[in-house]
């Protein structure tokens, strides 16, 4: 579904080159779903934005559901973002002038769909995040939690076949991240649904089925997660410790 192909992005900082991504290869396959962990700086948003088509990589190829991102159009990274993915932030980016309801049939309406058939996908979006009872409410009258669950029926409004994940949890009490999370655990549950979730707590993460640890701009797939140890190995029994030490001896 995703494939990164020897990927390299630079961005100008100053008077100085910052590589925020220096060869990344990596394959997502359809279905998966894989948190990405990484100190600040780290690369990883990077990453993540390269695969939404948001960014174009300084060299190497990124494909998303069989497009190069590189060759297409702006027009046709447009129909791509629109179409095929869906996105959730850590600030919930909602428009703050707009309903709860217009939030989130927006991106089927940009997409020319009637908007009748846009309102009943809107309501059952909402119906399944919670939030029916919230539909006539704009953003600033929402707590974060909520803001959240209108970003992720948003990310759902096009029916995507890949859902990426900012820290999507980052900017919440721990409470409410875990009802958030549990809400993108089910959409990673539906068949042929693919997620990639940013995040920095090793907690989500463990609820994902694959980690992968990107440093210094590379990939470590076989790290584990930053802030957790590996376990401890178990002490031998005390007659295994004592046979090993008379076989030790001459």
């Amino acid at each position: 579904m995703i494939v990164f192909d020897d990927v390299r992005k630079s961005y100008a900082q100053g008077r100085r080159e910052v590589h925020a991504l220096r060869g990344v290869s990596l394959e997502i396959e359809s279905g998966e779903f894989v948190a990405v962990m990484g100190r600040s700086g780290s690369g990883k948003s990077t990453l993540l934005h390269l695969a939404g088509a948001l960014d174009l990589p300084s060299s190497g190829r990124v494909t998303v559901a069989g497009a190069t991102t590189s060759e297409l159009s702006d027009a046709e990274r447009t129909l791509l973002r629109r179409r095929r993915l869906g996105f959730v932030f850590q600030f919930f980016n909602l428009i703050p002038t707009l309903t709860v309801a217009e939030n989130v049939a927006l991106p089927r309406l940009l997409d020319g769909a009637r908007p009748a058939e846009t309102r009943d996908r809107a309501a059952a979006l909402l119906e399944r995040v919670g939030l029916r009872d919230r539909t006539d409410h704009i953003p600033e009258e929402l707590s974060g939690g909520e803001m959240q669950r209108v970003a992720i029926a948003r990310a759902l409004m096009s029916d995507p076949e890949v859902l990426l994940a900012d820290e999507p949890t980052g900017n919440l009490d721990s409470a409410t991240g875990s009802e958030i999370m549990a809400l993108i655990r089910s959409v990673a549950d539906e068949p042929g649904k693919t997620v990639v979730m940013v995040t920095h707590d090793a907690a989500m993460a463990k609820q994902a089925g694959r980690l992968v640890v990107i440093r210094d701009g590379l990939v470590d797939e076989g790290a584990d997660a930053p802030g957790i140890a590996p376990p401890e190995e178990p002490p031998l029994p005390v007659a295994d410790e004592a046979a090993g030490a008379g076989a030790a001896k001459p």
